[in-house]
């Protein structure tokens, strides 16, 4: 079986395409780059092609090159993932770590997480940025953020990871539903008081799926609209009005009697909880831990 001489002239060869010349991978490696340039000339020779187009000037890759220098990538990434692997066995999570999650998302459970997470790690800080905006994990310095988008998600450049699933139900508190007859339908809410999520529209509307997938489609005038999840609870549990809200942020409630589960049949599509990170490469211990005690935490969030 005919096999690369040294692997290692596979990583020269990305670090060369890398920086765009000879000279500033030679810098970046600190070798000569009369040498780095010797060892990929070994390699073309060695696989019988060109891999690089070279002039006085500048340095492109053929085609051949192009996609040999995809395998090469993949080559580098495996070696790091296993070196990280290693250095993970040896560390433990230590650091600060800077994320950023919606409010609602906090609220409805991921801040119970993060707490049990920082108390069971003392050497590690997490700065979290409770934001209902959209923010750019790499211009903003993140380890990551946490978003909650309903599938398809996005084609974006940065590493993701699923979470967890978050569904929204209708509840109301039994005060306010001892004063209307039991609800069969959206439209039988008709008479009932309501609260909403803030719509740039002024037009609110409730979209619930049923057990057979069929979507449903309500529109009604709430008595009260923010985009606080928090503050729609309270009103919620206060009998001001019928509110769609996460059943993991209202569970315990409906639990203990506080909150009514409406119309039980009907909820949203769920939306996948996810994280957003510039590279799963180099990710320390800490950062890493935190995103499973999340993974394993919505797990149970979904469970209850």
């Amino acid at each position: 079986m005919n096999r690369i001489t040294d692997l290692n002239d596979l990583r020269l060869f990305a670090e060369v395409v890398e920086h765009g010349s000879f000279t500033a991978a030679a810098r970046s490696l600190g070798v000569q780059t009369s040498k780095l340039s010797r060892r990929v000339r070994a390699l073309e020779e060695e696989l019988g092609v060109r891999l690089l187009n070279r002039t006085s000037r500048s340095l492109s890759l053929t085609e051949t090159g192009r996609r040999f220098h995809q395998h090469c990538l993949a080559l580098v990434a495996e070696s790091r993932a296993a070196k990280d692997f290693v250095d993970q066995t040896r560390s433990k999570p230590q650091g600060t770590i800077r994320i950023s999650c919606p409010v609602g998302l906090l609220t409805s459970g991921i801040s119970t997480i993060i707490a049990q997470y920082v108390q069971d790690n003392p050497q590690v800080q997490v700065l979290v940025d409770a934001t209902n905006r959209r923010v750019d994990v790499v211009e903003e310095g993140l380890d990551f953020a946490i978003r909650v988008r309903l599938p398809p998600l996005e084609d974006t450049d940065l590493a993701v990871r699923q979470l967890g699933l978050s569904v929204q139900i209708l509840v109301a508190s039994p005060q306010l539903a001892a004063r209307h007859p039991v609800p069969t339908s959206l439209e039988s809410l008709e008479e009932w008081p309501t609260l909403a999520m803030s719509s740039s529209s002024e037009r609110f509307a409730w979209n619930l799926v049923n057990a057979e997938g069929r979507t449903t489609s309500w529109a009604h005038q709430p008595r009260l609209a923010t985009d606080d999840l928090a503050s729609l609870r309270i009103a919620a549990l206060r009998g001001v009005g019928v509110a769609m809200l996460p059943r993991e942020l209202v569970d315990a409630d409906i639990h203990a009697g506080r909150l009514q589960h409406l119309l039980a049949g009907l909820a949203t599509t769920p939306g996948l909880v996810h994280a957003i990170f510039p590279t799963r490469r180099g990710m320390v211990p800490a950062v890493r831990q935190l995103l499973d005690a999340l993974v394993s935490g919505f797990e149970d969030l979904n469970r209850k």
